[in-house]
């Protein structure tokens, strides 16, 4: 397989795998209280958007290159 096809194929997988989850969830831990030897720390919940076009914009470009690839070769 040509390195233009597979990069053409991962992008198509990260376009619609952007427009599956709409964005990224993770856990962090804080500290809430810090009294020497007491330590009191709280996990939250963080979501980092992922805009609709970000997903758009990696399908267009992974079709693109695959239809431009196969024209080459």
């Amino acid at each position: 397989m040509r390195t233009t096809t597979i990069l053409a194929i991962l992008l198509i997988a990260l376009g619609l795998v952007a427009f599956g989850y709409q964005g990224i969830t993770y856990t962090s831990k804080e500290k809430v209280v810090d009294l020497g030897a007491l330590q009191v720390t709280a996990e939250t919940r963080k979501t980092l958007p992922l805009p609709p076009i970000v997903g758009v914009i990696a399908l267009v470009g992974g079709i693109a290159l695959l239809v431009l690839g196969q024209k080459k070769g």
